[in-house]
């Protein structure tokens, strides 16, 4: 992915952008940079469901569960730990003070950069214009050059699983529990149904989590998954896949639903309900039609290369396009929709955009898949190396899991890496880096890493993709799989 324009001396535009999120503030700080009028239009929060209700608070609150979970198990390392209690009021103070540093310093760099701001609701009048009614009550009308979308997305609603903010609630709600619920059922075995779920599980709540298809995580590297499903176990989490679920009754203190397998039904009763099967683009009620821009049949904003709608001077980004729904996607989309309003050529590039999954163990990866590898015709070669023959991981007491890397056979380059173990969301960088800059396996396994640390194993899966790992036995080098 290139780089954006340095600033130039060029003709300053009038841009409004509609969001603040992670897509939205970023490409307005960067277009301010670049010397043009910047207005943003934000219906709630500074930061977006990001910073607010979603990434930031969630893995303020899993950390916390982690150090909690590991400080029980303390006495494993001779650490003996009595009196140990869980002070959620104060967990959630603790919480709330970090969104508000990151939320107050978006308005700050804002206010640094001559930044405007207003709060309330955006309807596009026609392709020119923009209606944002206030938060404050009074309707005003804007005018750009040019505009970008960054409104984000939204929970999906389940029929027959009607939210009340009580005891059956989105990942917002169960984000500002005073009270950890004794039993809990997750609706959902995607990404945040496993943070959430796993996070409840550390701080002291029965889990079990219901998934409509017969596996968690669709897309993940099916070894990777197996991996995780291992450990939910291992925390008694209760994993149902397989699964379609319903409320058969409900009450101020009791939810009992009634799951449907292919081995018949049976019961379960919970304390609370967190329903997360998915997410929406927010793309209604924005007026489209009326500036002349296309959906597609579920709503998203289709955008070219250089984030472009069909409109020329709209621009979007982000949750709204299409998926994968990353902070980081859209905050690299706005970027480079930045770049292009500027002037630039520039042209987005996804070979190299990583994800994390914030259960426990952390999954982390970038690029292609094995199977994705074979279906676009490479001849591959996988190497392995396992967390339990690393030295940084054993002595952090966190041996579970693996490093994956996809190679092509025919010239070592790195097409994919996908891992499963402690910290890979701060490792699979240095994969991301690789594939990005067209690095080979040897290229990895020549580079010399610090000793000992968690990053080691990534050299070890590049040599093991050569079966020349030093430290696991490989009865035989990694043979070539071509095209099934």
């Amino acid at each position: 992915m290139a780089a954006s324009n340095s600033p130039q001396q060029k003709a300053a535009q009038k841009v409004v952008i509609i969001g603040a999120g992670p897509g939205g503030y970023v490409a307005a700080i960067r277009l301010a940079q670049l010397g043009h009028a910047v207005t943003v239009v934000e219906k709630e929060a500074l930061g977006g469901v990001c910073l607010n209700w979603g990434c930031i608070p969630s893995k303020a609150m899993i950390y916390a569960g982690t150090l909690f979970e590991r400080i029980q198990h303390a006495s494993e390392l001779g650490i003996m730990v009595d009196g140990l209690r869980l002070d959620m009021p104060k967990l959630q103070h603790w919480k709330n003070g970090v969104v508000q540093k990151l939320t107050g310093g978006i308005g700050q760099l804002f206010k640094a950069h001559g930044i405007q701001t207003m709060y309330g609701t955006a309807t596009f009048s026609d392709s020119k214009t923009l209606s944002v009614q206030g938060n404050d009550g009074q309707t005003h009308t804007l005018q750009a050059d040019a505009f970008l979308i960054a409104t984000g997305s939204s929970p999906v609603a389940v029929p027959g699983f009607t939210l009340n903010g009580h005891n059956i609630i989105d990942s917002r709600d169960a984000l500002n529990w005073t009270e950890v619920p004794k039993t809990l059922a997750v609706l959902g075995g995607g990404v945040i149904g496993l943070e959430m779920g796993t996070l409840y599980a550390k701080l002291g709540a029965k889990v079990s989590i219901l998934e409509l298809s017969d596996t968690i995580l669709p897309g993940v590297d099916p070894e990777i998954t197996q991996l995780l499903k291992r450990s939910l176990k291992k925390r008694g989490i209760q994993l149902h896949t397989g699964t379609k679920a319903s409320i058969s009754q409900a009450s101020e203190t009791e939810i009992s639903l009634q799951l449907e397998t292919s081995k018949g039904t049976s019961p379960l009763a919970v304390e609370k309900l967190l329903v997360c099967v998915g997410r929406k683009p927010n793309s209604q009620g924005l007026g489209l039609e009326k500036a002349g821009i296309k959906t597609d049949a579920k709503g998203f904003i289709p955008v070219d290369a250089q984030l472009r709608t069909n409109v020329p001077h709209i621009f979007a980004i982000g949750d709204v396009t299409a998926p994968p729904l990353l902070a980081h996607k859209a905050s690299k989309e706005g970027l480079v929709a930045a770049a292009v309003i500027d002037g630039s050529k520039e042209v987005l590039d996804y070979r190299a955009m990583p994800s994390a999954i914030f259960c426990d163990p952390e999954i982390a990866t970038v690029g292609l898949s094995e199977e994705q590898a074979k279906a676009q015709g490479y001849t591959v070669k996988v190497g392995k190396f396992p967390f339990a023959a690393s030295g940084r991981a054993l002595s952090m007491n966190e041996p579970d899991g693996m490093v994956k890397m996809i190679t092509d056979a025919e010239t070592d380059l790195i097409l994919g890496v996908h891992m499963i173990g402690p910290e890979v969301s701060e490792l699979i960088a240095e994969a991301a880096l690789a594939i990005e800059m067209g690095a080979t396996a040897e290229d990895l396994s020549l580079t010399v890493h610090t000793h000992p640390t968690l990053p080691e194993t990534m050299m070890e899966a590049a040599e093991a993709v050569h079966g020349l790992a030093i430290h696991i036995f490989q009865k035989e080098k990694p043979a070539p799989t071509a095209v099934k």
